[in-house]
């Protein structure tokens, strides 16, 4: 290193974000994910030991992916080289493998490759890595804050241990933003900060377990607070509101988040909460999910969860869908309420759900491929079509004929609940039951 980089090296340090600057250097200092490195959890128990293995770090941001990645394999004494997939192309890459083979086989020094945002890179890029993964030519460290198993080719995926990591408890966040307030170096230390009552804990929660976003947001509120005469800083709940521009969820419309709010949503739904039905189409509506996916998925259900316990739950859905399209946001989320709520509310049946399927998977079995010939076509021969009753000639517009495939025996796909609608379908079934076993017998 240079005279310029050091210098520059230095004003970085003062410079840099809170949350960088506080960036715990050793695992006795890292904040939260006790689950893995709590004492003779995962990366205690490798640490030590001279075996490390390709890991990737899987979780939501600013909950200390990176920091632990460096800190695995600083503590290993290998060398660390990290490159994010949002900035890096192939020839980089390719550049950085060559160099770690070349240090191997020099120096005899593995190196710990640290790809951030691995899920960035396309099938090709990941498959630049697997030989060298493969041949332990490096120690691939990634991180990621979506499903490995939906992002990350399955191949490399089964030569990494996946390490999971979870959102920081409010325990874990307050510990992160008192030692910034404790830290005379690297935090606020110097500084006489106080806090009115509730401010702390309010900090807390508008972090929604991100460790990076809870220090961003007490730097704003420290340097935007003018200092009282005595020169303390007090800052209060209306501080910390202000400081942040907007309360913000945790969702990314095509990560993980999406795709566990709408099946909360769904099965609110389905488990006849319309108050957790209206939360979670809330937090989806809130942030920015598509209006028209999330009416949608509702028609989907009303079929599926409700059926013909309710057959009116599905004109609701599709003119729930109709009437979003004409009137738009923001008015449409009464319309998208309305129809939550009355689905929830609804009696539930998934007995047409139960009975399609059970259907598809004899046909995919192959079985019924003889259709009576009294119900083909008419463009069979005349003498076909002979034998076929037809019901409305008859009282009560019914006559007992075998519908089904004649290979294939009797079988019951529908059974209809006891539940709203499909009680009176019930009945009337069992009454024409009787009626085939009074003609049979």
């Amino acid at each position: 290193m240079d005279l310029f980089e050091f210098q520059m090296n230095n004003r970085l340090k003062d410079t840099a974000p809170l949350a960088e600057r506080m960036r715990p250097r050793k695992l006795e200092d890292y904040v939260g994910q006790d689950h893995v490195v709590g004492k003779g959890k995962y990366i205690d128990r490798i640490l030590h030991t001279r075996y490390l293995p390709s890991l990737l770090f899987y979780g939501p941001p600013g909950i200390g992916k990176t920091t632990l990645a460096e800190i695995v394999a600083k503590a290993s004494n290998r060398a660390f080289v990290a490159i994010s997939a949002v900035t890096s192309n192939v020839k980089e890459l390719r550049e950085v493998l060559t160099e770690a083979e070349d240090r191997l086989g020099g120096q005899g020094q593995e190196t710990v490759l640290f790809l951030d945002e691995i899920h960035r890179f396309n099938k090709s890029q990941q498959d630049v890595l697997l030989p060298y993964v493969e041949k332990g030519k490096i120690i691939l460290m990634g991180a990621t804050t979506e499903n490995p198993y939906f992002y990350v080719n399955s191949a490399l995926l089964s030569r990494l241990q996946v390490v999971q990591l979870k959102p920081l408890d409010d325990e874990a966040v307050g510990e992160l933003l008192r030692r910034a307030l404790r830290d005379q170096v690297r935090g606020f230390g110097k500084e006489d900060i106080q806090f009115e009552a509730g401010a702390f804990e309010n900090l807390i929660a508008m972090a929604h377990g991100d460790g990076r976003s809870a220090l961003n947001l007490l730097e704003v509120c420290v340097l935007s607070t003018s200092p009282k005469e005595n020169g303390t800083i007090f800052i209060t709940a209306k501080d910390v509101s202000e400081s942040s521009l907007k309360r913000s969820h945790r969702y990314d419309r095509d990560g993980n988040e999406h795709y566990d709010t709408i099946s909360a949503f769904i099965k609110s739904i389905r488990g006849s909460d319309p108050d957790a039905a209206v939360f979670y189409l809330a937090k989806m509506l809130d942030s920015g999910e598509e209006p028209e996916y999330i009416a949608r998925r509702m028609m989907i259900s009303a079929s599926e969860d409700i059926g013909n316990a309710d057959p009116y739950a599905i004109t609701m859905a599709v003119s729930a869908f109709q009437t979003l399209r004409v009137i738009g946001m923001p008015e449409g989320r009464i319309t998208l309420a309305q129809a939550a709520t009355y689905l929830a509310t609804a009696p539930k049946s998934n007995r047409s759900y139960m009975a399609i399927n059970r259907a598809l998977d004899d046909v995919k079995r192959g079985v019924g491929k003889v259709i009576p010939p009294y119900l083909r076509d008419q463009h069979q021969p005349l003498e076909e079509h002979e034998g076929y009753r037809y019901p409305h000639d008859y009282p009560g517009g019914y006559v007992s004929q075998r519908y089904l495939p004649l290979d294939m025996d009797e079988t019951k796909y529908y059974e209809p609940s006891n539940r709203g609608h499909e009680e009176i379908i019930n009945r009337y079934l069992n009454k024409l039951y009787q009626e085939d076993e009074s003609e049979n017998s």
